[in-house]
């Protein structure tokens, strides 16, 4: 794999601007505030258009990677060549196109995407817009081979610690992350991105070119609702989990169950909603309760059916 240097700063991802502040009574009066970068990218294979994703400038070879992973159209970084921007350095634009050629005797078949249905514009949000069956989508999926079980309490703490590995978000809050974690191994890499979707590719995409996938007795940890699609992300991984700060769709449970996935949603320090794959979480030391191991700060939700966020 060629060098997979970003060809600009970090900080790309934040902008700085003025905007004016009301409060109930006053004037409204200037102030500084920073806000999360929304462009678009433009990923090519050997050189032709595949498709557009708004996303925040950053890490954009592992979004790449992360992508063309979830989509099937690899398996590992073997199967990779080279990820470069096509811009010249310092050109106006110059990060929003990024070329990916194969490795050696690898053909992607891109045609899989128009098969499926898909659009060639991918916003922040939504990241299975214009496809049409399921099946297309899952027909590539495997269920996350056997790992031990994950403790109740493991769950419950990943997002607190993914809160305080979002360093963007601290500065605009307008960013979503995604991360994976391991009880043995605690968070592998966090990312963030203006879309949810983005943020799993990256952080996906990350390990991939690393290759670390697929990613065995690990869980995807995001930052907000769970859809359809980071479930589908999570199993093309070979993660056995995936954790959500807020609800899952639908989708997302009947997938995750169709599979063996653990899926667990509104999670919190005191405990989760557990929604598919329960067979993955080691049961509790007492028998009176699923969360009798975590701190009681207060009651679970009382619906599983809530719907926030």
């Amino acid at each position: 794999m060629n060098a997979v240097q970003e060809n600009y700063a970090p900080s790309a991802g934040v902008v700085r601007i003025e905007a004016l502040r009301s409060e109930p009574g006053l004037a409204l009066a200037p102030r500084h505030d920073e806000l999360s970068v929304e462009e678009p990218l433009e990923i090519r294979v050997a050189g032709e258009p595949l498709a557009v994703t708004m996303r925040t400038p950053g890490h954009d070879h592992e979004l790449a990677a992360g992508f063309l992973l979830a989509e099937g159209l690899i398996r590992s970084r073997d199967d990779l060549g080279s990820i470069a921007h096509c811009g010249r350095l310092g050109a106006p634009g110059a990060h929003n196109a990024l070329n990916v050629v194969p490795g050696p005797g690898v053909v992607l078949d891109t045609d899989a995407l128009e098969r499926s249905h898909r659009g060639t514009l991918t916003s922040s949000s939504c990241g299975v817009c214009g496809r049409r069956l399921v099946d297309d989508l899952v027909q590539k999926l495997a269920s996350p081979p056997p790992c031990e079980p994950f403790e109740p309490a493991f769950i419950a703490a990943l997002p607190e610690e993914l809160r305080g590995r979002q360093p963007c978000f601290d500065r605009t809050g307008g960013l979503h992350a995604a991360g994976v974690a391991r009880p043995d191994d605690g968070f592998l890499v966090v990312r963030e991105d203006v879309g949810r979707h983005n943020a799993v590719d990256k952080a996906i995409g990350r390990l991939c070119l690393d290759g670390r996938v697929p990613v065995a007795g690990a869980v995807l940890v995001v930052s907000g609702r769970t859809s359809f699609e980071i479930v589908q992300k999570a199993l093309a991984a070979g993660l056995a989990g995936v954790v959500g700060i807020s609800a899952p769709s639908s989708l997302a449970v009947t997938t995750a169950e169709r599979f063996g996935l653990l899926l667990c949603g509104f999670a919190r320090s005191f405990g989760f909603n557990v929604y598919a794959g329960a067979a993955r979480l080691r049961p509790p030391a007492r028998k009176d309760g699923l969360f009798d191991d975590l701190p009681r700060k207060r009651a679970l939700p009382p619906r599983l059916t809530a719907s926030r966020g």
